[in-house]
């Protein structure tokens, strides 16, 4: 048997690092917290959110300026800017006398950059949440909105420095799925486990008797309504939102008396801004002028987690679309629900996603083909409950945070923090293993 301070009485100091506190860390973040006698610190960047128990503290970026820098160089130089100012933290916790037993860090940003030049003995592990291809995941995949480039290989080359200078200067990496896993190096692969951050199925669960009131118009909205959802934290193309979109006439035509509940921010989260300064909602409301009934098709903005749960709860089908990138919480939290989901055949959805099993699948470019998936749905509604009981088997049997996903979060950081390393990964075949940007 090994000791660690993870499994010892005595108390535990854990720092974790990201930018938009608490995001991938707030299962394991708040299980620390809620344990008797551990320290939890977390640094981050200025936002509202809080989490009892866990001391945030905040770091700003000051004169960071893109003026002189190369356009392929930029975000390696804002890279820098942000890892100096998290080390800063840390040595400002350090002279206080705070001598953590882990770190816990996202990498994609730069934050852990020089973290281990603060605590040169204390085990980082780090998020390395995605590695950048020129071909095969979302560069060049849409042709509309992110098109190949000749300098994408050189862009990307450079773009991927923060996660190869990160690789260096940590113990060990983790990532949230096999397909993300894929994309890294074969190299970077053995030393970077795959884990997702877990999913409370308790509380996203289904309720036959969910509702929904919706404000404005004073639609209240139950299981026994045509509701169709669609919910990213912005509505933009990396989630297929255009495409979407673009069904939605025929949706509305095939559908009389469907409802569609639209939940996203006008803001980018992934991708270039909207053409001549606006956002991706407008463009497509433009483009599609009175072809959609706005008093069925309902824009929610971004809503509170208890809204975005009832939402989900009352879905009859839930439509989740993505480019080949990052899988999203709301995919998982959808299977959870027990939503029937309609997702596109793009490689990090089809991880998990069994067609006619647990879901829908549909090509990602094909209003036509979300609109058929949908009109089976409705036709079909005693078919698809095993689909749906399907979808809530996978997410507990796969990302159920008590049972499976938080025991190895705890057992990976007990590793690290006792001084072992921990089994070396498999390689996972993908991009990856190509090493197609050396």
């Amino acid at each position: 048997m090994h000791s660690s301070p993870l499994c010892r009485c005595s108390a535990v100091i854990v720092i974790f690092i990201h930018q938009n506190f608490p995001a991938q860390y707030v299962h394991v973040a708040r299980h620390l917290a809620q344990s008797a006698g551990n320290t939890v610190y977390f640094i981050t960047q200025a936002q509202h959110n809080e989490l009892p128990g866990v001391t945030k503290l905040v770091y700003e970026l000051n004169g960071a300026t893109r003026s002189n820098c190369h356009p392929y160089s930029a975000d390696l130089d804002c890279a820098i800017r942000t890892g100096v100012e998290v080390a800063e933290v840390c040595r400002r916790l350090r002279k206080q006398g705070v001598m953590p037993d882990i770190i816990v860090g996202h990498c994609g940003w730069g934050e852990t950059l020089f973290v281990k030049n603060v605590y040169p003995t204390v085990p980082v592990l780090m998020n390395f949440e995605y590695f950048y291809h020129a071909t095969g995941a979302d560069v060049g995949f849409d042709p509309e909105f992110a098109p190949a480039s000749p300098d994408d290989h050189s862009r990307l080359q450079v773009r991927n420095a923060v996660n190869r200078m990160s690789f260096g200067n940590g113990d060990w990496g983790h990532t949230a799925t096999a397909w993300q896993h894929s994309l890294f190096p074969a190299s970077m692969q053995r030393e970077i486990t795959c884990l997702h951050e877990g999913v409370d199925t308790h509380l996203m669960r289904p309720d036959p008797d969910a509702w929904l009131r919706l404000g404005r118009e004073g639609i209240g909205l139950s299981r026994h309504d045509e509701v169709i959802t669609f919910m990213s934290r912005n509505l933009e193309p990396y989630r297929g939102f255009h495409v979407f979109m673009r069904a939605l006439p025929e949706i509305l035509r095939r559908r009389k008396r469907a409802h569609v509940l639209i939940a996203g921010g006008d803001g980018i989260s992934y991708g270039e801004p909207a053409p001549r300064g606006g956002c991706y909602r407008e463009l497509m409301l433009a483009e599609l002028g009175n072809r959609i009934d706005l008093g069925r098709v309902h824009f929610l903005g971004q809503v509170p987690y208890e809204v975005y749960r009832n939402i989900l709860q009352v879905s009859s089908v839930h439509v989740y679309l993505s480019y080949p990138f990052v899988l999203s919480w709301s995919f998982i939290e959808a299977l959870s629900a027990g939503c029937l989901v309609v997702a596109s055949s793009t490689a990090p959805v089809m991880e998990v996603l069994r067609h006619r099993e647990n879901g829908l699948a549909v090509e990602f470019f094909s209003p036509a083909e979300i609109c058929d998936r949908i009109d089976e749905v409705f036709e079909h509604p005693d078919r698809m409950q095993a689909v749906r009981d399907n979808a809530r088997a996978t997410a507990i049997r796969d990302f159920d945070l008590d049972v499976n996903i938080l025991p190895r979060w705890l057992d990976l950081l007990d590793t690290l923090a006792s001084g072992r390393r921990p089994d070396v990964q498999p390689i996972t075949p993908g991009l990856g293993t190509e090493m197609r940007l050396r």
